[in-house]
């Protein structure tokens, strides 16, 4: 891990733009704010992403090539991630594609198939830009996974150590070549996203999600930011890819920007490790105190769309909250609070109190959907309060999500000063994507 900060403003009047939306959120700070500002040590950047991405494919992580791959397979899945990440779709997709129709598939034989775990499906305008190049549409087969439809899923058994119910897209399980692609980038719950995430919850039946997101899972304390040693969620995704068999995969990395930084691909697990080692030189991020204000962001667009990913971005800056600081988040909130079963488990967290909310969840084997994400939001209420500048929420749905509102983040932040008697303030202009921690003990790194 890398020291960075953009440090103090020296008196003057300062901004800052979170990601917002898509367009950014540009924040003025009080003038005698004793301000960091974290952020990613500069990154690489591929001044020719496609030629990077052509680079990948012919130099494979601990595999063939793609065309090798697929010269004797009938059949190919290509997973990509849901509407909620930005990932470079339109960089890799058709080129990936034209490999498998080099090695003899035919655009009816290739599906690419949404990741949406149990996010809803991605269609219409909204599918077209996902996929961000319409040629991938007139050479594949383009459709949704739904983890509700049984038929649409094979059971594998169970995992091995914990017995979860292991049932994935049939589209998926019985191709002949499959091959998931991704972002890897810190996740909350399960250390780093990409590889077999996008598998399990990605690809997985709602039976598996339940079962792996239920509270005991998610109270574990190993199952955390940027951290897979001892990982429960991490250690089943393992086991469920193991049942599964061979899979391969494109991983990206990218800079606060969205430009491309890193690219590879290979074999599932080997690739995605290149990845994640890449990505924590970056993603994760010392300093050398806590704070007790904290105003950080949920990445803004496509990440901010709804309340139930805002969630990520309160947890993500609790490793630099002093107990019982305040984190002030802004999120553009664009389609409201999320699906209908988080609302009643925010309803739920609302109505009961965290610690009884969280009591009430511990003897189910399966989660009620999307539960798990408001207790996640119960780590981050233990840690400090939570202050919400989402204004395109009503008075109803920011009722229902159970932390402060905040009208002016400038005014959100001299009160937090007030409170607590310093004025000193760290700001993570990119919310989730960036997982800080106060460094412990120096070292000659």
């Amino acid at each position: 891990m890398r020291w960075h900060l953009d440090g103090g403003n020296n008196g003057t009047l300062m901004q800052v733009e979170l990601r917002y939306g898509r367009a950014g959120l540009l924040v003025e700070l009080p003038s005698d704010a004793q301000v960091d500002i974290i952020r990613k040590p500069a990154m690489p950047i591929q001044s020719e992403p496609q030629e990077a991405v052509e680079q990948a494919l012919l130099n494979p992580v601990g595999c063939a090539s793609l065309v090798e791959l697929a010269s004797d397979k009938r059949s190919a899945c290509v997973a990509i991630c849901d509407i909620t990440r930005p990932v470079p779709n339109h960089l890799f997709l058709r080129p990936v594609i034209e490999r498998l129709l080099q090695a003899g598939l035919s655009p009816a034989s290739i599906t690419v198939l949404v990741a949406t775990g149990l996010h809803r499906p991605n269609e219409d305008a909204e599918l077209r830009e996902l996929v961000g190049d319409d040629w991938v549409f007139d050479h594949a087969q383009v459709v949704n996974h739904f983890a509700r439809n049984d038929e649409e899923h094979v059971d594998l058994g169970v995992t091995p150590t914990r017995r979860t119910p292991v049932k994935l897209d049939r589209r998926f399980v019985e191709a002949e070549l499959r091959i998931v692609t991704g972002l890897v980038e810190p996740h909350f719950m399960a250390g780093y996203s990409g590889g077999r995430k996008v598998i399990a919850p990605g690809l997985a039946h709602a039976d598996t999600i339940t079962v792996f997101h239920n509270a005991e899972f998610m109270s574990h304390p190993a199952t955390a930011n940027c951290n897979f040693i001892d990982n429960p969620l991490h250690d089943e995704q393992l086991a469920i890819l193991a049942m599964l068999g061979d899979v391969y995969a494109i991983n990206t990395v990218i800079d606060e920007d969205r430009n491309l930084s890193f690219v590879n691909f290979g074999d599932i697990l080997a690739s995605h490790a290149a990845a994640v080692a890449f990505a924590r030189d970056y993603c994760e991020v010392d300093v050398a105190q806590d704070y007790t204000t904290v105003l950080t962001c949920a990445a803004g667009y496509p990440l901010d769309k709804t309340y139930y990913q805002t969630v990520k971005g309160m947890v993500g800056c609790l490793g630099i909250l002093a107990a019982g600081g305040d984190v002030i988040i802004a999120s553009e909130c664009s389609e409201g609070l999320g699906s209908p079963e988080f609302i009643a488990a925010q309803r739920r967290l609302v109505t009961l109190g965290a610690d009884v909310f969280v009591e009430s969840l511990l003897s189910k084997r399966h989660a009620e959907i999307d539960e798990w994400q408001s207790q996640m939001q119960v780590k981050a209420e233990h840690a400090g309060v939570i202050h919400l500048y989402a204004p395109r929420l009503d008075s109803q749905q920011h009722a229902l999500t159970g932390v402060k509102r905040v009208e002016d983040i400038a005014t959100a932040i001299d009160l937090s000063f007030q409170r607590h008697g310093s004025r000193r303030l760290a700001v993570i202009p990119e919310g989730p994507y960036l997982v800080p921690h106060v460094r412990r003990a120096l070292t000659n790194d």
